[in-house]
């Protein structure tokens, strides 16, 4: 295989390339986040990977202002595999549109991955959030090349045993709690430096200044 047909490859990417394929982006709603991102916000068509110490407890509050400002566009936000059942209320006094967001919950593991890369890749959805029991190498393909086609925001939320493990994910963070919000560690990001710390605060947040992860799943 020639090096030239190699470059055409979906799933090698170059250093040089700035962000996701489609170059599009949704703010964070985090100010320091978004100056640090390349574009000014969270990659869409591409795949994003917050590693937490307990994925019982994942940070929704960091991730749902960006959720708010996608659910004008196409038709579902999926979740798969949450590890506990969303509180409605809470996310409809947030702006989520439940009409629009779908809840999967497969028995087993193959199943999941296989519903997420499929939500991905249909260009029905804004976003798949996926939490995974375990995820390979090659399944973090699946899911970055699903993005990709279908101009999705992918999230996965892995632990945080997970980042000496490779992955094909376009942003990939390290998420720690703190007594105003959090740490967040870059540990990869396409088009920006490939690693960097920022602390983020809850009350950055116009239209989530009081959310937590705790009011958000029961």
């Amino acid at each position: 295989m020639s090096l030239a047909s190699c470059l055409q490859r979906r799933d090698i990417w170059r250093g040089s390339q700035n962000n996701s394929s489609t170059g599009q982006v949704v703010s964070s709603g985090f100010r320091p986040l978004d100056a640090y991102l390349p574009g000014g916000g969270w990659p869409l068509g591409a795949l994003t990977e917050i590693l937490i110490d307990d994925i019982a407890h994942s940070p929704l509050w960091l991730v749902l202002p960006g959720l708010l400002r996608l659910t004008t566009l196409k038709h579902h936000q999926i979740w798969v595999h949450p590890p506990h059942i969303p509180y409605p209320p809470a996310l409809t006094r947030r702006g989520i549109n439940l009409n629009k967001t779908v809840i999967l919950k497969p028995r087993q593991e193959t199943d999941a991955l296989w519903a997420a890369e499929q939500a991905l890749r249909s260009d029905a959805c804004s976003a798949v959030l996926y939490w995974p029991r375990k995820l390979s190498f090659t399944a973090t393909r699946r899911l970055q090349l699903a993005s990709e086609v279908g101009g999705t925001w992918g999230l996965c939320f892995r632990p945080s045993h997970a980042a000496t493990m490779p992955t094909t994910a376009a942003l990939r963070l390290l998420f720690k709690p703190t007594e105003t919000g959090a740490m967040l560690t870059i540990l990869k990001c396409r088009g920006s430096k490939t690693e960097g710390k920022l602390a983020i605060y809850r009350d950055t947040m116009s239209a989530f200044s009081n959310t937590n992860t705790f009011d958000l799943i029961v």
